[in-house]
């Protein structure tokens, strides 16, 4: 896990003054003040959770900890930490893994929310939807032709044995969302469909959702599986990779905020969730980040086609969240059973 300050005049404050020569002051002496302050962890990459930190300082002066890391080792550093938390908001994570771990977190009703689609909302305000995210198949548009790869089903294709780049789902939120909507998706059984799907994989898995566009992209993996901002951020960077999204259905589950259990600065945290649903950073997340806003008054950018447009599967949050150890357990069983082969 990464730690970063994001307004840090101290940090430059001090190396200032020990290049003059000058006697550094006490650290403590410049310190904000405990109401100032609001300490987040987020799963978020640095360029989308940084501008919005960084405006949100700005805007309200309250000085800001984030410290970034994997949503699953994240959230179980927030249940370590339950009796006295280090952080007082969770910023990104699938709503799925947010509610499995709902006893370390605070019901919070943010400002803004009649705006919010009624679809992302959580009935009982256990977190702040922040965007929305259809999984997505990606392929190598050098490597692959089109219309070979049109849904979940050609995962299980024997030629593409060990090609598929697929994020570890008990590292990766986005990861066990794959894998609950290729289950509701897919033609069989739920035990027939893991094994095969892990037979194919070949016992492979990449540690992090960050790798997979990297692995279709350079030609380690013929097809990924991913969601629709991150391939859509690759595309745009000239990357030889084109997105599907499965004819057979996919998931659009929001990832989402949440005010912790016990927050040392509740009112910051807060003031920090409502600014995240703002229109401001709502439009910023669909003009500059690929992302979906959860707002019914922010339109996608571009060419994106309306979530009515593409074939969603019924997705429930809290059944998922509710089987998400089994089902982990069930995969890392299969899993393990190919990397001994």
């Amino acid at each position: 896990m990464k730690r970063k300050r994001l307004a840090a005049p101290l940090c430059a404050l001090l190396l200032l003054l020990a290049g003059c020569g000058a006697e550094a002051p006490e650290t403590a002496a410049y310190a904000p003040a405990e109401e100032e302050r609001l300490v987040i962890y987020t799963s978020h990459k640095e360029e989308v959770y940084q501008p919005i930190v960084k405006e949100f300082e700005e805007r309200t002066g309250i000085w800001v900890d984030v410290v970034a890391g994997g949503t699953n080792e994240l959230l179980e550093r927030i249940r370590s930490e339950a009796d006295h938390p280090a952080a007082d908001v969770m910023f990104g994570g699938g709503v799925e893994s947010l509610a499995s771990y709902r006893d370390c977190f605070a019901p919070y009703a943010c400002e803004g929310a009649e705006s919010i689609e009624a679809r992302f909302r959580d009935g009982e305000d256990l977190w702040t939807p922040f965007s929305a995210l259809p999984v997505v198949l990606v392929y190598n548009t050098k490597l692959v032709r089109p219309g070979r790869v049109t849904g979940w089903g050609d995962l299980l294709s024997p030629e593409l044995r060990g090609r598929i780049a697929f994020a570890d789902p008990a590292v990766s939120g986005s990861g066990f969302t794959a894998l609950a909507t290729f289950l509701l998706a897919a033609d069989g059984g739920e035990e027939a469909l893991l094994r095969a799907f892990a037979e194919n994989l070949a016992g492979k898995q990449l540690e992090g959702s960050g790798e997979v566009l990297g692995a279709v992209a350079g030609g380690g993996a013929l097809v990924g599986v991913t969601l629709e901002e991150t391939a859509l951020k690759r595309i745009a960077a000239g990357d030889d990779v084109a997105l599907v999204y499965p004819a057979d259905g996919t998931s659009c589950v929001p990832d989402a905020s949440a005010l912790i259990r016990g927050a040392a600065h509740e009112e910051n945290a807060k003031a920090f969730l409502d600014f995240t649903v703002s229109e401001a950073v709502q439009r910023l997340l669909a003009e500059q980040f690929c992302r979906r806003s959860v707002r019914g008054d922010v339109e996608p950018a571009g060419e994106l086609p309306a979530l009515e447009d593409i074939a969603l599967v019924d997705y429930d949050v809290e059944q998922a969240s509710g089987r998400r150890d089994g089902l982990l357990m069930t995969w890392a069983f299969y899993l393990g059973e190919e990397e001994e082969k």
